[in-house]
């Protein structure tokens, strides 16, 4: 009998235990739903009858974008203003003989017997970037992008085969071209922004067609405004730079805002360090184009003198006052400075009343200037304040 009670005992205890398990499993599961009926309640905006519904699904997670930009909106403006991106094949013609320059002569020929090799035609072929301007068919590139060139085609997005195109205008200096194309419809354009009010920071575009590859888009910010560079025998003074890739064949294709307006021309790249492109400001250009477009260069007032700004080792030599104005280094030949009587070391310090401080405040002062104007100079010369009356002619 003890053995028979010590067993029953024993089995109460875990009788017992399964009880005490079971209600703290109930309890457990009571909370559970309520704290999921308070949940749905207070955040997913259920009564607390709701408490059969299913889990809410997860949100969907946020597309990636850059900094202050919209997920689609680069890929939208591109879309918009692609089309009116185009490339440029161009085709440039070299004599070559492949013996010495001289045996060219005639009186070589004659004396070798004409048994020389005749001069052979070698052909390059490059590849750049521009983009429509008129619906009529301008095209607004760079002039390095067909110097030299015999033949010029543009190939349009939308049309099987290139257009021939006729080069219109170009200006070396401010290394710019206008193709025109004949298309049998009305073309895609793109607008033109305002490089002025563009900031450095601002997020910009790059569409062109490096190493032949087309439409290519590439994105960055402006890093920096007002870059003098000099590439090869060129010197740009007023470039934009930025970090947007630029590489051989985006030259001459458009550098655009968020608004899908140009900002600027794509020119060149700088070799030596990563993320360092250039542009030409669209506003220079702007300031051109139409002379580019119907005289086919641009025309320049020109006064005929090299000029320097006045240093302090010059305002000694030259015993002045102080270091206003642009001294003059050389007086060009049958200039209208030279007409006008100026001489090496005069210092230009106005020009009709305006104020000149230094060699760069000339140069935009007599820009302003139409040809056949006559302009008014105050000189300083000899410790003596001159004045003299110059025609401004046409820059040859």
């Amino acid at each position: 009998m003890g053995g028979l009670w010590q067993r029953l005992a024993h089995n109460r205890i875990y009788v017992l235990v399964a009880l005490i398990a079971l209600l703290a499993g109930a309890t457990l599961m009571a909370g559970g739903v309520a704290a999921y009926s308070y949940y749905l309640a207070t955040n997913a905006g259920y009564s607390t009858q709701a408490q059969a519904a299913p889990l809410p699904s997860a949100a969907p997670a946020a597309v990636p974008a850059l900094p202050g930009v919209g997920a689609n909106s680069i890929a939208d403006m591109v879309n918009r203003v692609g089309p009116a991106v185009v490339m440029i094949n161009t085709t440039v013609v070299e004599k070559t003989s492949g013996i010495d320059p001289f045996l060219n002569d005639p009186f070589f020929r004659q004396f070798f017997g004409n048994r020389l090799p005749l001069p052979q035609e070698r052909q390059s072929h490059g590849i750049g970037s521009g983009f429509i301007t008129s619906a009529d068919g301008y095209i607004l590139t760079n002039e390095h992008v067909v110097d030299g060139a015999q033949d010029v085609e543009v190939t349009v997005a939308g049309y099987d085969k290139p257009f021939p195109a006729k080069v219109v205008g170009t200006d070396k200096e401010l290394d710019l071209a206008i193709l025109k194309i004949n298309a049998p419809k009305p073309l895609p354009t793109v607008p033109l922004g305002n490089s002025d009010q563009t900031r450095v920071g601002e997020w910009v575009v790059a569409i062109g067609n490096p190493y032949g590859l087309d439409h290519t888009v590439t994105v960055g910010v402006v890093s920096a405004k007002g870059r003098p560079v000099p590439v090869q025998d060129r010197i740009y003074k007023n470039l934009l730079q930025t970090d947007a890739a630029i590489n051989p064949g985006n030259s001459g294709g458009p550098l655009l805002n968020l608004k899908g307006e140009v900002i600027g021309i794509n020119t060149a790249v700088n070799a030596q360090g990563q993320g360092l492109g250039f542009a030409i400001p669209i506003n220079t250009a702007k300031d051109v184009m139409e002379q580019l477009r119907t005289q086919g260069k641009v025309v320049r007032p020109w006064l005929g003198v090299s000029i320097l700004d006045v240093t302090a080792d010059l305002q000694q030599y030259f015993k002045l006052p102080d270091r206003k104005g642009a001294i003059v280094g050389e007086v060009m030949n049958g200039s209208p400075a030279e007409k006008a009587g100026l001489q090496v070391g005069d210092v230009i310090r106005k020009v009709d009343n305006q104020p000149i401080d230094n060699a760069q405040a000339l140069v935009d002062a007599i820009a302003k200037k139409k040809i056949g104007q006559s302009v008014g100079l105050e000189i300083y010369r000899g410790g003596r304040t001159l004045f003299r009356l110059v025609t401004i002619a046409e820059k040859p």
